[in-house]
């Protein structure tokens, strides 16, 4: 199973809420693998490491190694994977399903500038590292770190203009893949801009798909 959505656009929240309430589903985050793949220097950790030092990108191949060795178990022990923004692009979708078979594929579909709104909205103290977002956690005074009052920053991939670039980036490397699970009849599509309201359509889908 895998879930996919635009940076920003609530994948870490949703894969949170289905991991509480569906136990059957074991979470493989290919980012936080490979990081801990690194940490640990296992075989794999360092051939990949290889790749990060010359500033390449981890061959897919060498992912879906990651990905399989973790999961392994779990598939034995009949659970269900969980498969977090991973695969990213249609040939990475191919690799993959020469070793395991993806038959449900949600995809978050949040307009982009809810996205924008959302990331932009969000300002940082970089010495302690405290962030704050103008909707739902606002400085006390604008522009200013509650504790120091030192003033807050914007980083330079949170301004607007970067988002829209990243996302236009996103949509154009995973439009391949949407159409390719879409195609195959595995994807289902959830469309709107709050978490909490999109929610509820995935687990009632989930649960009429059996898990």
């Amino acid at each position: 199973r895998g879930i996919g959505a635009k940076p920003g656009g609530g994948k870490g929240t949703i894969s949170g809420k289905i991991l509480k309430d569906f136990p059957k589903f074991h979470h493989v985050s290919t980012g936080d693998l490979l990081r801990q793949h690194v940490r640990e220097q296992t075989k794999l950790g360092k051939k990949a490491k290889s790749y990060m030092d010359e500033g390449k990108l981890v061959p897919d191949e060498l992912m879906i190694d990651l990905v399989m060795k973790d999961a392994t178990p779990y598939l034995e022990d009949g659970r269900s994977l969980l498969l977090d923004g991973f695969p990213r692009n249609l040939k990475q979708a191919q690799a993959l399903e020469k070793v395991t078979h993806i038959d449900h594929v949600i995809n978050l579909n949040v307009p982009t500038d809810t996205i924008v709104d959302r990331i932009a909205d969000r300002w940082i103290h970089p010495p302690s590292g405290r962030i704050y977002s103008y909707s739902y956690h606002a400085p006390k005074v604008q522009g200013l770190d509650d504790l120091t009052g030192e003033p807050l920053m914007q980083r330079d991939d949170d301004k607007p203009e970067s988002v829209r670039t990243r996302l236009t980036a996103y949509d154009k490397m995973t439009a391949p893949l949407v159409d390719y699970y879409n195609h195959q009849g595995f994807l289902k599509t959830f469309t709107g801009t709050k978490s909490d309201v999109i929610y509820p359509q995935v687990k009632m889908w989930l649960e009429k798909e059996g898990f």
